[in-house]
């Protein structure tokens, strides 16, 4: 199971993959950080693709191309702002990752690439978001065995070193 799992300090926006996660907020309309280097990079027609989406829920995902992106999909998944743990943070954390997997097997998607999901501005710890992140990945592909690839791109090294330690950790 550990080779189909890479942990890696990069830019999200040019993986050779065959989708990408966006960190999304709720109106899909593009933002900062992930989500606006993602719809930069993919160009105006993502835009247009999500603004016939009506929006997503936290937890939940939605697929689109990804037009002028490497990734042939992004699926856009909106991440909890983080309290203090205890409002339902992790479930709907889960179901970010939980979710993107299915539309990726949904879709034939046998690459796959997340960002550290709500740990920016919607301020999630770090070592939580990554606990279970890769908790509930781990999970999905002993049961699914269509995804040959999932790559966790993290900005910098700090996030790498969090996510190999819970990594080894889990597996």
């Amino acid at each position: 199971m550990g080779e189909r799992i890479a942990i890696i300090d990069g830019d999200i926006t040019k993986l050779e993959v065959d989708a990408i996660v966006n960190a999304a907020n709720e109106r899909l309309l593009g933002g900062g950080g992930v989500d606006g280097a993602i719809h930069r990079a993919a160009g105006p027609e993502l835009v247009d693709e999500c603004r016939g989406l009506g929006g997503c829920p936290t937890g939940e995902a939605r697929i689109t191309a990804g037009y002028q992106l490497t990734a042939r999909h992004v699926i856009h998944t909106v991440g909890p702002v983080y309290r203090d743990g205890c409002s339902g943070e992790p479930e709907l954390l889960a179901g970010c990752y939980r979710n993107s997997l299915r539309l990726a097997v949904e879709n034939g998607v046998k690459s796959i690439a997340f960002p550290a999901i709500s740990t920016g501005v919607y301020g999630y710890p770090l070592e939580e978001a990554a606990r279970i992140a890769l908790s509930v990945t781990l999970a999905f592909l002993e049961q699914d065995t269509s995804i040959e690839q999932v790559v966790f791109c993290c900005f910098g090294e700090e996030a790498v070193d969090v996510y190999n330690r819970f990594f080894k950790e889990v597996f």
